[in-house]
């Protein structure tokens, strides 16, 4: 079982990377993802990525025909309790390979890569969307992190991440074609804290469009995120969190906005939206969970990830104007990081694929 990190290592996550950049000024560098963290985080997924319940489908039932188990519905990602919750637990794994092959249990994490993601799985996988009633399942939360993975595939100079992605290629196909069918019929943007949240959804599938070089797909993202933020202003921070966030609605859209815009024009749409960010005294308290037993409350451990990953990114971009925000960054990893131990099902199914991507957003 995988425990608690003790106090010293939290202690040392919270002051990693401080040093004297002069006689009179400290700086505050992002924490940093090690391979002992990475083994630690890579258990979790790795552990559920075949444990077909407990399992929670959010199936639209056109009738009893339907009825059918989660690894039959789903054959290359029914573990992990969810299927969005496979599908990033599935990139956080190949992310973490392509970082650290020394990771241990690699042989176990390739094998059941290629097992699960094989070219008859994703034909399955592909089959779902198009049975009555379920045309619009995961949208655009799940159908992000589909992109994501496929990004990381194409990231990765390795033979497997060849065969993976071709395997993935028509799951992703479609994926896009239904954010190029779904974004121009979206007159409002959905600002929440959870799945469905426009931005975030958006800003996923905006780094694969890069990365993939799919203009068409890049343009549309480009174009309707101008069309429902541009004009946004005075975004109300001190509203946040409601009680089952994972994502942030301000800080969602200030990273998609960040990755749209020309420098010139972030800085002055910035300004307007959270004005206060320049601020050097700008404080945010990590949020704080009070039952990790509880599924939805466990949420805000999420927060606190994703917080940490648009901080992070405003500073590699930025890092005179808002270098600050580091110090809040790292505060809301060390905040939460320890917490993710492989007792709290409820949690561990996902919080890993957050931890780790906030990590590894870190200037």
């Amino acid at each position: 079982m995988i425990k608690k990190l003790p106090l010293i290592s939290l202690l040392m996550l919270m002051f990693l990377g401080y040093y004297e950049s002069s006689a009179s000024e400290t700086r505050i560098d992002p924490i940093r993802l090690t391979l002992a963290e990475a083994n630690r985080l890579a258990k979790l997924p790795l552990s559920c990525m075949q444990v077909e319940y407990p399992n929670k489908l959010n199936q639209t039932l056109a009738d009893a025909s339907f009825l059918k188990g989660p690894k039959e519905l789903h054959p290359a990602f029914y573990g992990c309790f969810d299927w969005h919750s496979s599908v990033h637990g599935h990139w956080m794994l190949i992310s973490l390979l392509r970082q650290f092959p020394e990771l241990d249990h690699a042989d176990e994490i390739r094998a059941k890569l290629e097992e699960n993601l094989s070219a008859e799985n994703i034909a399955a996988e592909v089959a779902y969307f198009f049975m009555p009633e379920n045309s619009s399942f995961e949208r655009t939360y799940g159908w992000a992190w589909v992109l994501k993975l496929t990004e990381e595939l194409l990231l990765w100079e390795d033979p497997l991440a060849h065969k993976l992605s071709a395997n993935l290629q028509p799951l992703t196909d479609l994926m896009v074609e239904k954010y190029l069918d779904f974004l121009p019929k979206l007159i409002y943007p959905i600002r929440v804290g959870e799945h469905s949240n426009t931005a975030f959804g958006l800003s996923l599938a905006y780094d694969y469009a890069l990365t993939a070089k799919n203009k068409p797909l890049a343009g549309i993202i480009r174009s309707r995120a101008l069309d429902w933020f541009k004009a946004d202003a005075d975004c109300p921070l001190t509203w946040e969190p409601s009680g089952f966030d994972f994502l942030s609605p301000c800080f969602q859209e200030l990273d998609i906005m960040r990755k749209v815009l020309e420098k010139e024009q972030f800085e002055s749409w910035v300004n307007a939206f959270l004005p206060n960010l320049h601020d050097t005294n700008f404080s945010l308290e990590p949020a704080r969970v009070s039952d990790r037993s509880d599924g939805k409350l466990v949420h805000l451990d999420g927060l606190n990830f994703s917080r940490a990953w648009v901080l992070y990114g405003l500073v590699r971009e930025f890092p005179d104007t808002y270098g600050h925000l580091t110090a809040i960054a790292n505060a809301h990893i060390a905040h939460s990081l320890p917490s993710i131990v492989d007792d709290n099902y409820e949690g561990t199914h996902w919080l890993g694929s957050f931890a780790i991507y906030a990590l590894q957003q870190a200037p």
